[in-house]
């Protein structure tokens, strides 16, 4: 069945260059996911805010799919969590620049985003499938930061939807302990761009390596990083290491000194400046190849509901050091595809950091382990094809219940 569906990602342009404030996990679920769902003969138009004035209001993804950028009354970048003031001219520019009866269902990604498939959804009728990425009240429990208006609106769409896709059944559980015992809920896994999945080949390493990908953020652990880094260095003098980050806005780094400009993030690098190296946000072949290279790929979040760059790592047969939470419990298994140490706690990382850096023969069998449940769990074609049954059992239901409707 020839199907088009209309993907809602407000804050996540898929095409955006990832590793900035508001291009990452989701951006790239969002890209890669439209992309197989192309593959399969499935048209997606994914709605985005219009971030980049420079960026074409429509552009081509792959051969069936389109980015659709709306401003929503501000043209130009605004932080997500000012977005949700932009929602009700969002609706509006939806409504009158799109022809919404035509699309078959509606599959928002991230609260916001899920509010406006809400709204179709009541107003035209189309069945709502949506993914978290993240979740609010994992975002609580980690930091202990609640903000009311999302915890409840969540709650409704997790509720309201016709479908909650978790990623992981770690998430799935969240989600439950926090909407209630779903029944329209199941587990579909995140893929790996086939960039990442051709470099499954491993390669030969001089010098011990290790890399951190993502956003400069508290939440994303880059201070517990810096901090055991910085107690690996001086505990170990003789281990001639090197920490890469990659990611950030290319505004935050000083490319000249391969430093931050941020003053907390210098005072954290002092004394260690030279085996320290932050080159800004790369493109998805660059990051393969850093993983590729890498020792270990680090994950120090506080928080996670999947952890895309777990699975990318583990795809380039690189063994990852995470924190033990949310969906990374899933993602790296423990001893045998990566390690998993306490969010927050700096010298249990840098005593992992070490264990890898030490142990040639353990990180080649973790690396070797990781690239082949990669290859098996986070494969977008099998994923693609999971979602796609799920859309088609909702277009069932959907006529069964209009044609019951008629009669």
């Amino acid at each position: 069945m020839w199907k088009r569906i209309l993907f809602i990602s407000e804050h996540g342009d898929p095409l955006e260059t990832l590793g900035g404030k508001q291009a990452g996990g989701q951006n790239n679920y969002v890209k890669e996911l439209a992309l197989a769902l192309g593959r399969r003969g499935i048209a997606v138009d994914v709605i985005t805010h219009w971030s980049n004035p420079s960026a074409p209001q429509v552009e081509k993804l792959g051969n069936m799919s389109r980015v659709i950028r709306f401003a929503a009354g501000h043209k130009g970048y605004i932080a997500k969590d000012k977005i949700y003031d932009l929602l009700p001219q969002f609706y509006d520019e939806i409504k009158n620049n799109l022809s919404i009866p035509k699309y078959d269902v509606v599959h928002s990604h991230y609260w916001m985003s899920g509010l406006l498939g809400l709204s179709l959804k009541e107003e035209f009728g189309i069945p709502l499938v949506h993914t978290s990425h993240s979740l609010g009240i994992a975002k609580k429990q980690a930091t202990g930061t609640a903000d009311p208006i999302r915890l409840a609106a969540e709650k409704k769409i997790l509720t309201s939807a016709n479908k909650v896709i978790a990623t992981t059944e770690v998430e799935q559980q969240i989600i439950q302990d926090f909407a209630g015992p779903l029944t329209n809920i199941e587990v579909i896994s995140i893929g790996v761009a086939k960039e990442f999945q051709s470099q499954v080949k491993k390669k030969s390493v001089t010098k011990p390596l290790l890399v951190y990908a993502g956003r400069l953020e508290k939440t994303k652990g880059i201070g517990t990083l810096l901090d055991a880094f910085k107690k690996l260095k001086k505990e170990n003098p003789e281990l001639d290491a090197k920490l890469v980050l990659a990611g950030g806005d290319k505004e935050e780094i000083d490319i000249n000194s391969g430093l931050p400009i941020n003053p907390h993030l210098r005072e954290q690098v002092k004394g260690i400046e030279e085996y320290i190296e932050f080159i800004g946000p790369q493109s998805q072949q660059g990051l393969s190849n850093l993983f590729s290279k890498a020792t270990s790929v680090i994950v120090p979040s506080y928080y996670e509901s999947f952890g895309m760059v777990a699975a990318e790592a583990q795809a380039c047969g690189t063994p990852v050091i995470a924190s033990g939470v949310g969906g990374l419990k899933d993602v790296v298994s423990h001893g045998k595809t990566g390690l998993q140490v306490k969010p927050k706690d700096s010298s249990q990382l840098a005593s992992a950091m070490k264990t890898i850096l030490k142990d040639n023969l353990l990180a080649k069998r973790l690396g070797r382990e990781a690239g082949e449940r990669a290859k098996r769990i986070f494969n977008w074609s099998s994923i693609a094809k999971e979602i796609d049954h799920t859309y088609e059992e909702l277009l069932y239901a959907n006529d069964y219940a209009n044609a019951s409707n008629r009669s």
